[in-house]
């Protein structure tokens, strides 16, 4: 997580936030308890989780997909935007950091839309595929290890029904993904998954400086 946009002065920021930011008391205090996590930097930003939530709203989400939930913050916005009969699939390793995000998604009472699958993202994804879910979801959100965004986005694309959503967080990298100089691994992951989707045709595409890079992609 980046606590601001890329180039954002922080007295903007604080003012954007101070006129739009609307966290609920459930999500103030999972930041807040995430904040002082030894990985808290992968929380996503509040205002990030705000747009998610809007995102669903604003596109009419019912059965939506999170790939990496660490705490929770981004599934829990997603949750809580949700309709009652909502679905949210979430993917994730660790059954120690999503053991926080349960005890939240029970505080706001959203626990019943969250189906939490502990396993390789992949793996889960593709048994999704297996058992006839191809073209049912209305929203993924990828936030997880890098190096397999490509892999996830074709599993998403493919479990999205046309028009469907999907949002990938980190895309910027902390600004390394347009610095030469930078050459690890997890850049070159980033830099290459960019460009592939810049020329996917089978999607519509905007990439936002909100955090540290979203890109938003719907499925033609």
């Amino acid at each position: 997580m980046m606590a601001k946009a890329i180039g954002l002065a922080p007295s903007l920021h604080d003012y954007v936030l101070s006129v739009s930011l609307r966290e609920s008391e459930v999500l103030r205090a999972l930041r807040e308890e995430t904040a002082q996590h030894p990985r808290g930097v992968m929380q996503v930003a509040p205002d990030q989780g705000q747009f998610l939530g809007f995102l669903v709203q604003l596109t009419g989400v019912r059965k939506a997909l999170e790939i990496g939930v660490f705490t929770g913050y981004s599934s829990l916005s997603i949750a809580l935007a949700l309709p009652t009969e909502g679905q949210l699939v979430a993917c994730d390793v660790s059954e120690e950091y999503t053991a926080i995000a349960r005890r939240y998604w029970e505080k706001a009472g959203v626990a019943d839309k969250v189906n939490l699958r502990i396993a390789p993202a992949l793996e889960t994804l593709d048994r999704l595929i297996a058992e006839g879910e191809s073209g049912s979801f209305d929203f993924a959100f990828i936030d997880a290890d890098k190096e397999n965004y490509q892999n996830y986005f074709e599993r998403s694309l493919q479990l999205l029904r046309p028009g469907g959503l999907i949002v990938v967080d980190n895309v910027l990298w902390s600004g390394s993904v347009a610095d030469p100089s930078k050459q690890e691994a997890t850049t070159q992951a980033l830099r290459q998954f960019n460009k592939t989707l810049h020329s996917d045709e089978r999607v519509a595409l905007s990439m936002i400086p909100m955090a540290d890079g979203i890109t938003l992609a719907i499925k033609r």
